[in-house]
């Protein structure tokens, strides 16, 4: 009888997930390596990339597709928005409630099942304009 592997908890993804939960500034996959890195140069960036792709995986963190740049990763799980300054590229919360019932309404417009969405507003931030 062959088992599956079981996904273990190691000490990188413990780090990834720490370093993610610790910029706190929806950090993409280039800017969480060389955070690691610095502490721990030994980390391959590979192991960086699939352990956030497991913590997303696994409902630890949060996917931001960013369109026409790096996607990011957010430690906060609650359903929000985001906005990306065309300028700099970095990536703030929107401060408005999440609106659920976006889904319903595109939902029975196309007979289409919708599970989840995400908006990113784009402009420029205080500091780029």
């Amino acid at each position: 009888m062959q088992r599956e592997p079981k996904s273990r908890n190691t000490q990188q993804r413990k780090l990834v997930l720490e370093t993610v939960l610790n910029m706190r500034n929806h950090p993409d996959a280039e800017k969480v390596y060389e955070v690691i890195s610095q502490k721990n140069p030994l980390i391959s960036k590979a192991t960086v990339y699939r352990n956030l792709k497991l913590l997303v995986n696994q409902g630890q963190i949060l996917h931001i597709p960013i369109p026409d740049g790096a996607d990011c990763f957010d430690f906060n799980l609650t359903p929000h928005y985001h906005l990306k300054c065309r300028k700099c590229s970095r990536v703030f919360d929107v401060d408005m409630p999440y609106q659920a019932n976006i889904c319903d309404s595109i939902e029975n417009n196309r007979g289409f099942v919708i599970e989840s969405h995400q908006i990113v507003f784009s402009g420029l931030c205080p500091d780029c304009q």
